[in-house]
């Protein structure tokens, strides 16, 4: 097999595959999808052995680390046997698989995911507020969401929380959703909304809460002590000197993160996005389709790789939204 690594033109290492196995979800949060969402037709999805091939060949190019996405990943119909084959990769050649969720499934999911070598997760919250939730996610009952998380922990899963900013939504929930992270042992990242699918400009303007004016209120009541730590990702990281916790921040928008980018995405149709923020793809579908032997689709993950960007041009500034990419955050994956 080959193992040369990818490298990228900016000579990173490309080490982190973020991987969506469908566009389907449960929920429709109002930032990431439309309430009647046009799906893909099934048969235009990578069924779940072509996954498996191609996580396995992005893992013999170097890929490290794999997390699995959506729509939401544990809406798809047998999407643990693919997990289970994924999970044969880990110590030798993968360090680490897990999923980014919504929650919903996790009561039922979260000892296999445990038993097959998954060791945290991270889940999608922006509200403790049951009647805020249904509103966000539209179709989503908080109460669910709050037994899977206490599944996930009960099964030994280290769960960090994904909370997105949302200007006049959760901004009055900063600290109470902190004590509850702090309670429960969760980490938790705060995100800035991207602007990405159907959106107005003056709805996700609206929406727009930078996070280094959430920081600066964190900073009122806390000591933050900036860390180096990276996890592969966008985020970076703070302690609070006064309670031990971890807090991250992907600021795509108040701090372009790109310099350090190891990553790529995947979509459920086996387009490859070298960059969340650029409309340039590479299609791997074909390749993959086009022979059992894995030469080809070898040599369209490198062709993709060297056209991969130095960073992406997501901008709120001057009150307008530039950068915008047309596609759903739940067609690349969350």
């Amino acid at each position: 097999m080959e193992r040369a690594p990818l490298i990228d033109p900016f000579a990173r290492p490309i080490t982190y595959l973020r991987m969506s196995v469908t566009d389907r979800c449960d929920f429709r949060c109002t930032y990431c999808m439309a309430e009647h969402m046009q799906f893909l037709p099934k048969r235009d999805l990578l069924t779940l052995e072509e996954l498996d091939r191609l996580s396995s060949v992005f893992i013999g190019l170097g890929v490290r680390k794999l997390r699995i996405t959506g729509g939401e990943p544990l809406v798809r119909r047998d999407i643990m046997s693919f997990l289970r084959a994924a999970s044969r990769h880990l110590g030798d050649g993968l360090d680490e698989l897990t999923l980014t969720t919504n929650g919903s499934q996790l009561a039922r999911f979260a000892p296999d995911l445990a038993a097959m070598g998954v060791r945290r997760i991270n889940v999608s919250l922006d509200t403790l507020d049951a009647q805020k939730f249904a509103a966000i996610t539209r179709w989503g009952r908080l109460e669910q969401v709050m037994q899977g998380i206490s599944a996930a922990k009960a099964a030994g899963l280290r769960v960090k929380i994904n909370t997105v900013a949302l200007k006049g939504f959760n901004e009055e929930e900063l600290f109470s959703l902190l004590d509850w992270c702090a309670a429960e042992g969760h980490d938790l990242t705060f995100i800035e909304v991207m602007p990405m699918g159907d959106m107005s400009e003056t709805e996700r303007l609206g929406q727009y809460w930078p996070l280094s004016d959430l920081r600066a209120r964190l900073a009122e009541r806390f000591n933050l002590i900036d860390l180096a730590e990276r996890t592969g990702g966008p985020a970076r990281y703070v302690r609070l000197a006064e309670t031990g916790q971890k807090i991250g921040f992907i600021t795509p928008l108040t701090h372009n993160f790109c310099e350090s980018c190891n990553r790529v995405r995947v979509t459920c149709t086996g387009e490859l996005y070298m960059c969340l923020g650029q409309e340039d793809r590479a299609d791997l579908r074909a390749p993959l389709r086009a022979s059992e032997d894995d030469t080809l689709l070898r040599e369209a993950i490198r062709a993709a790789i060297a056209r991969k960007p130095k960073g992406h041009d997501f901008d709120y500034s001057r009150q307008s939204v530039a950068g915008q990419v047309s596609r759903h955050m739940s067609h690349t994956g969350g």
